[in-house]
This record gives structure tokens, C-alpha cells and sequence, in this order.
């Protein structure tokens, strides 16, 4: 009589393909960060890889009337960098094309 590992669940399994940057959590981290003066950046964090992040900042920066950029952040991999405080204007056009839902924003800074 053999002894046979059965099929085993890894309940732990996600949690290692979470270091994997394709992986995400849902959700769109929108922050803001103060420069020098009265000076502010936008940040978008957390979007899918599969979209084209260079075509979504040109139609921001149209759309807004400001500059933006695409950096890419150790830490959290690509993320768009707009100028100005455009944190209610984000919200607002990435659930008006369908690129996130308004549960999947999460809006950061005073």
C-alpha cells in the first residue's frame, strides 16, 4: 500500500502571486502630493497593465487642460503624473469612460 499526497489547496497561493506586479487588488489609488508652493501632482496608481497608459495621459491632459507623464515607480510599477490638484476631475472621467468603477477608487490627500 502506497501513501499518495492528495491534491492539495495552497490557501497561500494568491498571497505569492501578489508580488507579482500584473496581480492587482481592484483598486485605483488617486493621491496627491504637494511641490513647492501652492504647487500639487496627481498621481493615478493601481490600473490595469493591459490598458495604454501614454494614450490615457493624452487624453487627460486634453481633457483637464494640464501636463502629465507616465513614471515608473519602483514600488508600484507605472503610474500617471498629472499636474494640479485633478483629483475630483480623475474620479469623474475614469468612470465616465469605464475604466474603473466608482467602488474601485480610492481618493488619498487632505
Amino acid at each position: 500500500m502506497s501513501i499518495q499526497n492528495l491534491n492539495t489547496f495552497d490557501p497561500f497561493a494568491d498571497a505569492i502571486k501578489g508580488a507579482d506586479e500584473n496581480v492587482q487588488d481592484g483598486l485605483v489609488h488617486i493621491r496627491i502630493q504637494q511641490r513647492n508652493g501652492r504647487k500639487t501632482l496627481t498621481t493615478v496608481q493601481g490600473l490595469s497593465s493591459e490598458y495604454d497608459l501614454k494614450k490615457i495621459v493624452r487624453a487627460c491632459k486634453k481633457e483637464f487642460a494640464c501636463n502629465g507623464t507616465v513614471i515608473e515607480h519602483p514600488e508600484y510599477g507605472e503610474v500617471l503624473q498629472l499636474q494640479g490638484d485633478q483629483r475630483e476631475n480623475i474620479c469623474r472621467w475614469l468612470t465616465k469612460s469605464g475604466l474603473a468603477k466608482g467602488e474601485q477608487l480610492k481618493v488619498h490627500g487632505f
